[in-house]
């Protein structure tokens, strides 16, 4: 599965070239031979980001603009270690990390990739769905449409798997096929960032409808957010009773951290640390394509991500955050809110007088919410799960109908389409290598439809359908560190880098921006464990490390 050997002579010779004229022309023949960074870009602009973004925007208004970017710059760096081990020894990761690191890290790291593809992918499918039903096509396929909700949910995921196992079996070609994989995501990611950011300059145009001051200072990291709900609750927490004071305050503490890892684990996850390597090998890159390799993720990566994320962030924390959901307090006026809404938001009260008065029935719970202040209601309708539908709907007074609803519409289906095919294509690339096989052929296209599971999101999930990215990306984030570790081990090893090992101050470099990578990682995949699984979780993670570490150690490989 690997481009021509002409192909790869004249990139060469282009670098070489383009090298030799200076910064200028080595610019251009970047931008002109970029593509794997495009391919992370596709995957990481899916569902998971969008969700991520649009709660976060929702539980704490600009506050946590700057966690995304911080995210995703951090995931570079070891993305960068990733393509600076393969480039440089043209060796396959996932034997690299065998041999030379630990055999249980490299199949765990295969084994996690495949689960975070097949669980990431039932919210893309989730996503894609509710925006056809609820934003493109509703009279057809929507709930009431023509099709009915389980014939509309049956077309549209039917139409979903043609799409995407057609445009994912085009890489398994190879040549001309992943030329124009690559290019249709190249166009594909575009329009997503052209789409969002769209909806964000029509607001900026609609008087009053966005403080660009506050936006600003969001990009400013605060981590107080980790500790306490953010700072613009605190009014309404105060006009509720102490009792009811700290049941709110922990429900917005839990989501927030939640919604944190979501988004940190989305920016870049586990399946994107196994995707790399083999895309870089499948174009017949080596050593020479380093700079170009960290040029592309850099950019085909960091900038689609941060103007997406960004825009999500800002739309959905300028209409939802502190606001409570239209027509859900009893006394608001106004059209009946959808159902979904109405049962969340009826749930998170009769959560607080469980919290309260956890020996009460089910009915009585119900009555007992009914009688709650108002202001309880106002912190329930604040905090009830938004999805695409509900934002577009804020947003179409500031935007107009079509930006509103047909071009967010778009982007959801854009980013859900673009995760979808991307996931089918690293699961058929780890099968095949655990396997043993080149990545390519029947086994190839057999193993990426491991990740076609997520069409079962639909119709399983019953909440709101942006909602299943934020506990699928909190598992995804307990993986993670599989991946960092493994690659800061490997990018000090002596025995595979050999005179390719960084040495001096760029060694220094490396290690300090592996490191925090990695504990960013780490603390992440630690919260994820216990705020999941408690004690147990954690002790059973501290003993696949205790394995690992001794794998390591009675190794007879090269030192480090």
């Amino acid at each position: 599965m690997t481009e021509t050997r002409s192909d790869v002579q004249g990139d060469r010779r282009m670098l070489r070239e383009a090298r030799a004229q200076g910064r200028g022309a080595l610019l251009k023949t970047y931008v002109r031979l970029s593509g794997p960074g495009w391919l992370q870009s596709a995957l990481t602009l899916g569902g998971g980001s969008l969700a991520s973004g649009l709660y976060l925007g929702t539980l704490s208004g600009f506050a946590l603009l700057w966690l995304q970017p911080v995210a995703m710059i951090l995931g570079i760096v070891m993305l960068g270690a990733i393509s600076y081990v393969t480039l440089s020894t043209g060796e396959r990761p996932f034997q690299a990390i065998n041999r030379h690191v630990s055999p249980l890290l490299g199949w765990a790291w295969a084994i996690a990739s495949l689960m975070a593809n097949m669980v990431w992918s039932l919210p893309q499918y989730s996503l894609a769905t509710s925006a056809v039903q609820q934003n493109l096509l509703p009279d057809l396929l929507g709930a009431d449409g023509l099709t009915g909700d389980l014939g509309g949910k049956v077309v549209i995921c039917g139409a979903i798997l043609a799409v995407t196992i057609s445009i994912t079996w085009l890489y398994g070609k190879g040549g001309w096929g992943v030329k124009l994989y690559e290019g249709t995501l190249k166009v594909v990611v575009a329009l997503i960032v052209l789409c969002f950011f769209g909806v964000v300059v029509k607001m900026t145009l609609s008087p009053g409808a966005l403080n660009w001051g506050a936006v600003l200072s969001g990009f400013v990291p605060d981590l107080s957010v980790l500790m306490h709900p953010a700072a613009t609750y605190t009014p309404f927490l105060e006009a509720v009773g102490e009792t009811s004071r700290e049941f709110w305050s922990g429900k917005i503490l839990g989501m927030q951290r939640d919604v944190m890892i979501s988004a940190s684990a989305t920016a870049v996850g586990i399946n994107m640390t196994f995707l790399l390597g083999y895309s870089l090998l499948s174009r017949g890159w080596n050593r020479e394509f380093r700079g170009l390799a960290i040029f592309d993720l850099s950019t085909g990566m960091l900038i689609p991500f941060l103007l997406a994320t960004s825009c999500v962030v800002i739309a959905s924390a300028s209409q939802f955050h502190t606001r409570p959901a239209a027509g859900l307090v009893a006394e608001a006026e106004g059209p009946a809110p959808p159902a979904k809404l109405v049962a969340g938001y009826q749930g998170l009260l009769r959560e607080r007088i469980a919290a309260t008065n956890p020996e009460l029935s089910p009915e009585e719970r119900s009555r007992a919410a009914a009688r709650l202040p108002r202001a309880d209601k106002e912190l329930a309708a604040m905090l009830v799960k938004r999805d695409a539908f509900n934002l577009a709907e804020s947003l179409e007074p500031l935007t107009g109908s079509l930006f509103a609803r047909v071009v967010f519409g778009i982007g959801v289906v854009g980013m859900a389409l673009s995760s979808i095919a991307i996931l089918m294509l690293i699961s058929g690339f780890v099968v095949c290598e655990m396997l043993g096989l080149e990545p390519k052929g029947r086994a190839y296209r057999l193993g990426s439809l491991a990740a076609v599971v997520g069409v079962l999101g639909p119709f399983v999930w019953k909440d709101a359908q942006f909602w299943l990215a934020v506990p699928t990306s909190v598992f995804g984030m307990a993986l993670l560190p599989i991946a960092y570790i493994s690659f800061f081990l490997l990018m000090n090893q002596r025995k595979l880098l050999g005179r390719n090992l960084p040495r001096g101050g760029k060694r220094v470099v490396w290690n300090v921006l592996m490191a925090l990578a990695t504990g960013f990682a780490t603390l992440g995949c630690a919260y994820s464990i216990w705020s999941r699984i408690g004690v147990p979780g954690l002790v059973a993670a501290a003993g696949f490390v205790l394995l690992a570490v001794l794998f390591r150690f009675r190794r007879k490989g090269g030192t480090t």
